[in-house]
């Protein structure tokens, strides 16, 4: 009796199981913004998305992203995906393959409009890593790529013009070595230009001034977002991947810049 209660009980779990909806990992969405995209230094390759693919079942990948304010000649991008190795000890990471580097080229600021691109990529990776393995190293993830095509001295940011008065000016951290709200000659008994040194050999700062806030001018940077999904998938659901990568971008103003390489230098923490 014991036994068939047991195998009833059993039967009843196999029934109530979940049935997955896909037979291929699926890695979750990600906030759907295009993100300012510094250079880093170096102008070496950095991500803005990652997905972990420890264990991975299927060696093709597919992955999508959005971009906004690629300019021609002005804040073009390059883009690739990569898979690294990471170090359980160190915290570093290895590039242990990636895809060929794309060229963005993007609009002129008239004809801008936001971009779509999307990679498939046969990783190279093997199959199957477990975190507990006695490799510790045994942890791997692939990420969307970025850096500015054109080099590090490629960024330029806006300089609008913003209404300016000539003046003095100090930091409102500073004391103020002249009394509350006053200039005075060197002997700090009148009001005076202040254009001479005063006892304390002091001149104020003086020259064109700002009255009116930068913050709001463009970086020079482009927009680039997360990952939107990285989704692993069998030959028949993705046959044109490949090793080097096939990429599609929703203007088309795009190119292939080289083939891929493990060895350019990357953010590797």
């Amino acid at each position: 009796m014991n036994e068939l209660r047991a195998l009833r009980t059993r039967v009843e779990e196999l029934e109530r199981r979940p049935i997955p909806q896909t037979i291929y990992d699926q890695y979750p969405t990600t906030e759907w913004a295009a993100i300012g995209r510094g250079v880093v230094p170096g102008n070496s390759w950095s991500s803005c998305g990652i997905a972990n693919v420890t264990g991975l079942k299927f060696d093709r990948v597919e992955i999508k992203f959005i971009t906004d304010r690629i300019y021609q000649g002005r804040s073009e991008a390059e883009v690739r995906l990569a898979a690294f190795r990471h170090s359980y000890t160190s915290q570093t990471k290895t590039c242990v393959s990636a895809s060929d580097t794309w060229r963005i080229k993007g609009e002129t600021p008239e004809t801008a409009q936001v971009g779509i691109g999307k990679f498939r990529w046969v990783h190279g990776l093997g199959f199957g890593w477990e975190y507990d393995q006695a490799d510790s190293t045994a942890v791997y993830t692939i990420e969307l790529q970025h850096r500015l095509a054109g080099g590090a001295n490629a960024q330029k940011p806006d300089k609008p013009a913003v209404l300016q008065m000539y003046g003095y000016w100090k930091s409102s951290s500073d004391g103020d070595p002249y009394g509350k709200d006053k200039i005075s000659d060197a002997d700090r008994k009148a009001w005076a230009p202040a254009l001479i040194p005063d006892k304390n050999n002091t001149v104020p700062s003086q020259g064109w001034v700002d009255v009116q806030d930068r913050d709001g001018a463009w970086d020079g940077s482009y927009r680039i977002s997360n990952m939107h999904y990285c989704v692993g998938v069998p030959q028949d659901r993705l046959p044109d991947a490949s090793a080097g990568g096939w990429f599609w971008y929703s203007t088309k103003n795009v190119a292939r810049a080289r083939d891929a390489n493990t060895t350019e230098p990357y953010f590797s923490i």
